[in-house]
């Protein structure tokens, strides 16, 4: 048995160069996000930005712009119950929802687009040589988006479950979030912010606005070059507020789990954001743009 093969029985995450530099290639538009992601958003991720061009209708600057994104491969990735502060920790239980194994099912985690052509998404984010974003004392997102590792032309990040309580209680928690985002992303990755999809019950959503309304006013209050989009609308709402349709259901046709919007209800969802999505595109494209100049 050699070193690599043991390591891998032992349950030791390898480094990126140990997992082989050939078999990874970073994706264009990355799109990071919590459970969300891994219980039915992905595959709507994938085809929402694997086809911009129909999505966003450019006009001719506009297309001039997207050419910025190259090929436009996009991979996604949505770990559990993850928030903005848990690709922030260096240690301690926020970094573990990213790093540790999941006790019951031993992944942890949903990959998509170029990051996972297999049949099944889920993985155990610390194994194998696309997930290795867990350093000792070194956050998630700096982990990840290292030299010559994940390099995407844009990121976009969807998340608010987890760290709905918490921004609630403590607005000045989700400014301080939003300040150690900007010093872990790089300095000219253009970014996207936006909040995930609403749930089924209005006590749901109702909590997740007035978290959404500390993390909206956090960016704000920051000036973060992030764009930020608001998830939950009074139409985006409307489309999953009392519809059993875009959740998982029991057999007797009660809905089983509230939180997590099935791939339909994915799909209606950006598209209702569709326009805010495009708008957000193109100025961190432009915003890209200029910064190239004044350099």
């Amino acid at each position: 048995m050699n070193v690599k093969t043991l390591l891998t029985v032992l349950g030791i995450g390898l480094s990126a160069s140990w997992a082989g530099a050939g078999e990874f290639k970073s994706p264009d538009i990355l799109v990071l996000g919590d459970s969300q992601v891994s219980f039915g958003s992905g595959p709507a991720y994938v085809s929402f930005f694997e086809n911009l061009k129909e999505n966003c209708q450019p006009n001719k600057r506009q297309a001039r712009q997207l050419k910025k994104l190259g090929e436009a491969s996009v991979g996604v990735i949505g770990v559990r119950s993850t928030s903005l502060h848990s690709w922030n920790a260096k240690s301690g239980k926020a970094k573990g929802m990213i790093c540790d194994v999941d006790p019951k099912w031993k992944v942890n985690a949903g990959s998509y687009g170029i990051l996972n052509t297999t049949k099944n998404p889920y993985v155990q984010i610390g194994q194998g040589a696309k997930y290795q974003f867990c350093q000792k004392n070194t956050p998630a997102f700096k982990a990840m988006l290292r030299p010559n590792y994940y390099e995407p032309k844009l990121l976009i990040m969807a998340f608010l479950g987890n760290s709905t309580g918490t921004w609630i209680d403590e607005p000045a928690k989700a400014v301080t979030d939003v300040k150690v985002m900007e010093k872990n992303l790089p300095p000219d990755m253009p970014c996207i912010f936006m909040t995930t999809a609403p749930g089924y019950s209005e006590k749901i959503n109702a909590r997740r606005r007035a978290a959404q309304e500390s993390i909206r006013a956090a960016f704000a209050k920051t000036g973060s070059r992030c764009s930020f989009i608001s998830g939950l609308t009074p139409k985006t709402e409307a489309l999953n507020e009392g519809v059993k349709s875009h959740f998982r259901r029991k057999q007797s046709g009660a809905v089983r789990d509230p939180y997590h919007p099935n791939k339909k209800a994915a799909r209606k969802h950006l598209g209702a954001l569709r326009g805010e999505l495009c708008n957000a595109i193109y100025d961190q494209l432009s915003d890209m743009e200029t910064a190239a100049l004044v350099e």
